[in-house]
């Protein structure tokens, strides 16, 4: 028998019979299944016949399939719609059933039980509510209700339930940490100064390193003079750069008079012969050598 999920539910009154071809008790022959009368074998008005399922009543539970046409008369009107093997329907009702009189001590011949089809058969008759006998027009609504959910499966429930909780919780992306995001901050409060004079330090090192002698270039020397070193913190120009301001024009102006005094003629690094840019030249082209020259001429030489 068949111990699937319920496909349809519902409560009929039920009776019971035992047909096996002896004409017992209005016996009226084989079931028409062609399977021989046994326990389990039902008789339904209108249901497939193979079509299994099980009833219920007083918490009793009987299994059964569809094996047989019946009850006929007793149908009509919806009235008895189930006709149960008369060993299940002792069974259940806590009876005997008597092998002789093929009848159920305690003289009660119907029964009201539930019932839930699992599957149903591939023989002749027709799925869903029942009803009479050759009546396939009259259906009986009424002997249909919603499954109980209690009849349902729970372990399909349970297994998700539990897989749910087995699946561990989803952890939070991790974000980098206030230090990896925050970029590094000058220590002097923002200003920069103590930034770019390390940078300048290390501009002058490398400076130094190359020429060999350490000394102060052009580049290194502007950067000095730059206005982190002679504007104050406050914006105020300190004392440094009032030196500076005081320095530089008197340097300009002797760069200047240096200048001016080259003489005439004298390229840079040409015909001075290592003296610098102020030597003396060769004198073919220089202002004195022109004026000696003319006074030769004056004096008749």
């Amino acid at each position: 028998m068949s111990n699937d999920t319920p496909i349809q539910y519902g409560e009929v009154t039920a009776t019971y019979f035992w047909d096996d071809g002896s004409g017992i008790n209005g016996d009226t022959g084989a079931p028409a299944s062609g399977e021989p009368m046994q326990k389990g074998l039902f008789s339904s008005p209108s249901w497939p016949l193979g079509t299994e399922g099980y009833v219920v009543y007083e918490g009793k539970k009987a299994e059964f399939f569809i094996g047989d046409r019946g009850p006929g008369a007793p149908s009509q009107n919806c009235d008895v719609l189930l006709d149960m093997d008369g060993k299940t329907f002792a069974e259940i009702t806590g009876e005997t059933w008597n092998e002789s009189s093929y009848t159920v001590s305690g003289g009660n011949g119907h029964l009201d039980v539930e019932y839930y089809i699992t599957e149903w058969g591939d023989g002749n008759g027709t799925e869903g509510a029942p009803h009479p006998f050759q009546q396939p027009g009259n259906k009986c609504e009424d002997a249909v209700s919603p499954i109980p959910e209690e009849a349902l499966p729970q372990e399909e429930q349970k297994a998700d339930e539990e897989q749910e909780s087995e699946e561990p919780a989803e952890k939070p992306s991790e974000e980098p940490s206030k230090e990896e995001k925050a970029p590094e901050k000058a220590t002097d409060g923002g200003s920069g100064r103590d930034a770019a004079k390390q940078e300048r330090s290390e501009e002058g090192a490398a400076t130094g390193g190359e020429g060999g002698d350490g000394g102060v270039t052009a580049e290194t020397a502007a950067n000095d003079l730059s206005g982190f070193d002679l504007m104050g913190a406050n914006g105020v120009m300190g004392g440094t750069g009032l030196l500076a301001m005081a320095v530089i024009p008197a340097l300009l102006i002797a760069l200047l008079f240096a200048w001016t005094r080259r003489p005439s003629g004298a390229h840079a690094g040409a015909g001075d012969r290592g003296r610098g840019l102020t030597a003396q030249s060769s004198g073919r082209h220089s202002l004195g050598s022109r004026l000696n020259s003319v006074v030769d001429r004056l004096r008749g030489r």
